[in-house]
């Protein structure tokens, strides 16, 4: 059976398609093996480097705990402000005035060629230069300037390439029947592109929890990975098993905030499932927030339906 992208294997194919997956499936527990024994050789694996981690809480409490808090604050501020921010940039570049459409994307476009860690940087010294926020505060306030500023940037770019992706004529059937090109975008446009566009979003929140970290190296903020540090330190030689312990509270944070965002995927494509039914001339009136625009019904009915998905 072929699908859309290729065509069905042969036997030939399905057999080098197996010494392919074996081989990889080698290489793989061959490096696996001398990572192991690597760290084995260096006495990584000893129980009094991991103890303080399966033996009691006082490695949670004072130190991954606090610093994962920190983290979770700075990313939550970061996505708090950044995603409205970011929706309201892209649907601004995508404006019919010039003055407007132009100015956003020289914003939008300055931010986002900045390396987030640069933004920083310069948010700590703008703070400490004209601000009275206090100098136990200013790392989380940069933390989230540079967040803000670079993640904004780029997710109005994904806002607008979501938005452009959808056909012409869902715009223009929306019009055809009296929407305004507000309503065209808050009725038509965004709803239909937000599940498209779900995947990149959620792609971009997980940097931005990642990029906490970028605080802590530089700005001495105390989030997870800076955490691990301290933690480390304290213990004595254990670095590795610090470092893996916060490594996997990320991958479960960001294995999370994937898999709700996939299920969210899952339950806006079946909610946009169409029952089929068709508006009358009345029902599209109510819709366009006008009067009826005296078209005929049949006619309205119609267009409804080419426009695809609008249940009644």
């Amino acid at each position: 059976m072929s699908s859309v992208l290729h065509d069905a294997q042969g036997p030939r194919a399905k057999r080098r398609n197996i010494l392919y997956t074996a081989g990889f499936l080698v290489v793989l527990a061959a490096v696996l093996w001398w990572v192991y024994k690597g760290l084995d050789d260096k006495g990584q694996w000893e129980w009094i480097l991991w103890k303080p981690f399966f033996s009691g809480t006082e490695a949670y409490s004072a130190y991954i705990w606090p610093g994962l808090q920190n983290t979770l604050k700075a990313a939550a501020l970061a996505m708090v402000i950044a995603l409205p921010l970011g929706a309201a940039l892209g649907i601004a570049r995508l404006s019919d005035h010039a003055w407007i459409r132009v100015p956003v994307a020289t914003v939008v476009e300055f931010f986002r060629a900045i390396p987030v860690l640069v933004l920083m940087i310069f948010g700590l010294a703008l703070f400490a230069a004209y601000t009275d926020v206090s100098s136990d505060d200013r790392p989380l306030y940069a933390v989230v300037t540079g967040l803000v500023l670079y993640n904004a940037s780029v997710l109005a770019e994904i806002v607008r390439a979501g938005i452009l992706a959808l056909p012409k004529g869902q715009s223009e059937a929306a019009m055809a029947i009296g929407l305004r090109k507000n309503q065209v975008m808050r009725l038509i446009l965004l709803p239909q592109s937000v599940t498209a566009m779900l995947p990149a979003i959620v792609s971009q929140l997980v940097v931005i929890v990642k990029d906490t970290a970028l605080g802590g190296a530089v700005l001495t903020f105390p989030e997870l990975l800076a955490s691990a540090n301290t933690m480390s330190a304290y213990y004595g030689a254990n670095t590795i098993a610090s470092f893996t312990v916060v490594a996997v509270i990320y991958v479960v944070i960001n294995f999370s905030l994937t898999s709700f965002a996939s299920w969210l995927e899952r339950r806006l494509r079946q909610g946009k499932k169409s029952t089929g039914a068709v508006l009358g001339a009345q029902d599209v009136a109510d819709i366009a927030g006008t009067a009826a625009t005296g078209a005929d019904p049949a006619g309205a009915g119609a267009g409804i339906g080419d426009f695809g998905g609008t249940r009644k």
